[in-house]
């Protein structure tokens, strides 16, 4: 009968340490899961806070290069200082700092911009087929970039004598000459002779100087790329 007693004993033990064992594993597992989730959370706060930083900043330098134009267009980029594009912006001085640190900044991130479009366009065209459908989606966001930058290069047409003694000035030649060399071979085929290269040159050439001359005359700025693209198509076709 003692045997029995200390039979059933034990086995009570058994399930009680069984249980007590359950709990804490259950516990830690819990635990586990929160502190990975946990930081699964932070690591996706970090991110979109990352984010979010970095669509600010780029929303704030855009500002800055476009009151920046609009300023060096009313007044000219020798009048124009750093101080009056922090006051039309409503910022301080130390924080137009923090993007560019002088006008000479801004012009240049102005001009890499544009260049750094045309260097994209010139990429996804290496990536694909050289086909009449191909050249003509070329020519659509050439047509766009030229209309998007236009207001740069008229700032920098009218404000020649200043902005041609910037350092940067001395450079833009030679990489106009390497995108408009990487645009000609977009728009022919591989071997392509002189006069083929030449035409697709000058089809070039004719989008930009069309829209500049063209932009400040019409009401409706779409209706002149549409034109500018439409035209540049049929010349693209005929020849």
């Amino acid at each position: 009968m003692n045997e029995q007693l200390r039979h059933q004993t034990a086995v009570a033990a058994d399930d009680v340490r069984a249980e007590a064992n359950a709990q804490v594993n259950a516990e830690a597992s819990a635990e586990a899961s929160a502190e990975v989730s946990g930081e699964a959370n932070g690591r996706a706060a970090e991110h979109d806070a990352g984010h979010h930083e970095g669509r600010r900043h780029g929303d704030t330098r855009a500002r800055i290069q476009r009151v920046a134009l609009e300023l060096f267009a009313e007044q000219g980029y020798d009048k124009t200082s750093l101080r009056e594009i922090a006051e039309r912006l409503d910022v301080t001085k130390a924080a137009l700092y923090y993007h560019f640190k002088s006008k000479e900044d801004i012009v240049r991130s102005l001009v890499e911009d544009y260049f750094g479009q045309i260097d994209a366009l010139i990429a996804w065209a290496k990536t694909q087929p050289r086909s009449p459908e191909v050249r003509r989606e070329v020519l659509g966001r050439y047509v766009r970039i030229v209309a998007d930058g236009s207001d740069v290069f008229r700032m920098l047409h009218h404000n020649q004598a200043a902005v041609n003694s910037l350092a940067a000035a001395k450079e833009r030649g030679e990489v106009f000459r390497e995108r408009m060399t990487g645009l000609v071979e977009a728009l022919t085929e591989p071997g392509a002779s002189m006069e083929d290269r030449l035409r697709a040159t000058m089809l070039l050439g004719g989008v930009s100087v069309g829209w500049m001359f063209f932009a400040d005359q019409v009401p409706d700025r779409d209706k002149l790329r549409a034109a500018v693209f439409g035209i540049a198509t049929d010349l693209a076709e005929d020849a």
